[in-house]
């Protein structure tokens, strides 16, 4: 059996799997991030106990543990070196982990332990080379070939959202301005959308639905862009390009079997995909031949537990 661990910024979820990858025991508690990293660590530590001791009771051991969080880890898997949600600057939680429990235990970005999780039993199932894509309030990226992880030489590949890809009108968090997950994240479509009221556009009904722009989210954007909206539809539109100028580049560096777009903002569905398909040909290289598959990711909230659970097969 294995032990799947998914740590946000708000609640952390575990779940033992086995060998079938069936979550057959779950657990979901408050991250409690404001009592810092000791306090956090303890509570991960309790919920790898309780996952053991479950599993003694049926008869099985811990074959592995993986763990999914949103930042950078060291390429040994032993420091979390950048956790903007937890507040975490080069903690030591792979080591701290290792030194409690004698069993195979790796860490990883949570943009990847999606990807591993479609890999395995998702969308991207049955293909050697893939690419997951998540669009929220930032874009991540998961990157698979010959199904192992690839995060480059020194584990900082897969950062899919920094791709540059054009000048912008504000700049991203990291510094740098043009980065794909400012023109297709969640936060990127509202921001437009504001920025577009603040210089004058006023033939939208967005205004209909709310009453002033601090209520405007990307949700509405897309009902009311499915409405017929034109500033919404403007928004969505550039959405969509940017997204199939980031598929584009991938596909010609990568060439995957296939790209799984997940994340909020994916939950649109065709509405939205539909839209990128039509405008990636114009951006791919070689246009008269085959290129990988477009699809939308299947497996929701349960992908961080399980390929998490499915890290060390991945590594």
């Amino acid at each position: 059996m294995n032990i799947g661990i998914d740590i946000g910024g708000t609640n952390i979820g575990a779940g033992l799997l086995d060998e079938d990858l069936n979550i057959i025991y779950r657990i979901e508690i408050p991250t409690n991030k404001d009592r810092g990293y000791d306090f956090v660590k303890s509570q991960i530590i309790s919920i790898i106990e309780d996952m053991i001791s479950k599993a003694s009771k049926l008869n099985h051991k811990i074959d592995s543990i993986g763990i999914g969080l949103p930042g950078i880890v060291d390429i040994e898997g032993n420091n979390v070196i950048y956790n903007a949600n937890l507040n975490w600057n080069n903690v030591p939680l792979g080591k701290n982990l290792r030194d409690r429990f004698d069993i195979p235990i790796n860490i990883e970005n949570d943009a990847t332990i999606a990807g591993i999780a479609e890999s395995a039993l998702g969308v991207m199932k049955g293909y050697s080379n893939s690419v997951f894509i998540t669009l929220g309030t930032g874009v991540g990226g998961g990157i698979i070939i010959n199904h192992k992880v690839y995060t480059g030489s020194h584990g900082l590949g897969s950062e899919i959202g920094h791709m540059i890809v054009g000048e912008n009108f504000y700049d991203c968090n990291c510094g740098n301005n043009g980065c794909l997950e400012t023109f297709i994240s969640s936060t990127a479509v509202r921001r437009y959308v504001i920025n577009e009221i603040e210089h004058g556009f006023i033939n939208t009904s967005i205004f209909k639905n709310v009453n002033s722009i601090e209520e405007i989210d990307t949700k509405l954007i897309f009902e009311c862009a499915e409405l017929g909206d034109e500033l919404s539809n403007k928004a969505v539109n550039r959405m969509a390009k940017y997204l199939a100028i980031g598929i584009a580049n991938i596909i010609n560096i990568i060439d995957p079997d296939i790209i799984a777009i997940g994340g909020g903002v994916a939950k649109a569905g065709d509405f939205f995909l539909n839209r990128v398909k039509d405008l990636l040909p114009r951006y791919i290289l070689f246009k008269e031949l085959d290129f990988g598959e477009i699809k939308l990711a299947k497996l929701g909230n349960d992908a961080g537990i399980i390929g998490a659970a499915m890290l060390k097969e991945y590594k």
